[in-house]
């Protein structure tokens, strides 16, 4: 392993992970989004002599196989994430999601990349059947996101079985950490604490969720990358533990000292049949296999990005009063 291909680079988890690969040597070709502006998203201030910035798009099968060749490892990440956006664009969720893992799948096949890890997400497994939640847990598709994770999940594990490409699936639950787009659930609740708020609009409390911060969940991928025996596997990247959105509002009002009321804003809401109520993953595999283990606890990992969110220059990225589906 050493000319790494990320795809998503641009985005929250591949921009950490870029800064990861280059602080252990690798030399990274990272994949930002084409625009006309040659915008690089959250990569735009980060320089470096082993790092290439690509700007293109996975959707096109031809550009897949020219940023593949020259690479050992890919680590896929691009997708859309957004759940209420794939209630409104499904069809852009089939052709980045599904479609987009297929060229990369299958330029990785014809170039004879070494190791390719695709990314899945916790979201595939829908609400909890049973906790915690292990590889084998049915696959329930509650969103067109899910949907089209579950399928791109598919594509990849039948590439391994169909052509035996040395590919990977790391599935991480709930990340979290600076640069999350404020449509999620922490940053939601920080940045609005940031600017004054002090009643903080929110959806359903309820549900619980696996929450990984981003640094961790970075070692998780580097270590499925650099692991042997694991092709053809399914891997959760996860805390084996679960904290309720309740619960993490108040201790992020209590790191940042803030007395807070909430109301629930309705465009936040989830359908009732969509909504994923428990999500605790098990890690046991991801131990067993590799020598990961999580190192941020949730207090740890909350209190990193609190900082980071209530730097101005940083803060002033985000517009905390408009939900962005």
């Amino acid at each position: 392993m050493k000319n790494v291909l990320v795809t998503g680079a641009d985005g929250f988890i591949g921009s950490h992970l870029v800064e990861l690969l280059l602080n252990e040597g690798y030399n990274v070709k990272a994949l930002s989004q084409y625009n006309s502006f040659n915008y690089w998203g959250w990569l735009d201030n980060m320089h470096h002599d082993r790092l290439e910035v690509v700007c293109g798009d996975v959707r096109d099968p031809n550009y897949c196989r020219e940023i593949v060749r020259g690479c050992d490892t890919v680590l896929h990440l691009a997708a859309l994430i957004a759940i209420p956006y794939s209630y409104v664009a499904p069809d852009s969720y089939v052709d980045t999601n599904i479609r987009g893992t297929l060229n990369i799948c299958q330029a990785c096949r014809d170039l004879g990349v070494e190791r390719l890890v695709v990314t899945s997400t916790s979201e595939v497994y829908g609400t909890a059947q049973y906790v915690p939640i292990d590889e084998k847990h049915p696959r329930q598709p509650q969103s067109p996101y899910s949907a089209t994770k579950i399928a791109a999940d598919a594509i990849a594990k039948s590439f391994f079985n169909a052509f035996n490409l040395p590919v990977v699936i790391a599935r991480p639950f709930n990340t979290y950490g600076p640069r999350q787009s404020a449509r999620a659930i922490i940053p939601t609740i920080i940045t609005q604490i940031a600017n004054g708020e002090r009643e903080i609009k929110i959806g359903d409390l309820s549900p619980t969720r696996d929450f990984n911060y981003v640094k961790d969940t970075c070692r998780g991928f580097l270590a499925l990358a650099k692991a042997q025996g694991v092709e053809g596997e399914e891997i959760n990247i996860c805390t084996n533990s679960e904290i309720s959105m309740m619960d993490t509002l108040k201790l992020i009002a209590k790191i940042m000292n803030a007395d807070v009321n909430w109301v629930r804003d309705p465009q936040r809401i989830r359908p009732s049949k969509s909504e994923v109520f428990r999500l605790w993953g098990d890690n046991t595999k991801i131990t067993t296999l590799t020598d990961w283990r999580p190192i941020y606890s949730i207090e740890h990992g909350l209190t990193e990005t609190v900082e980071w969110f209530s730097n101005k220059d940083n803060l002033a990225k985000y517009k905390s009063g408009i939900y962005n589906q």
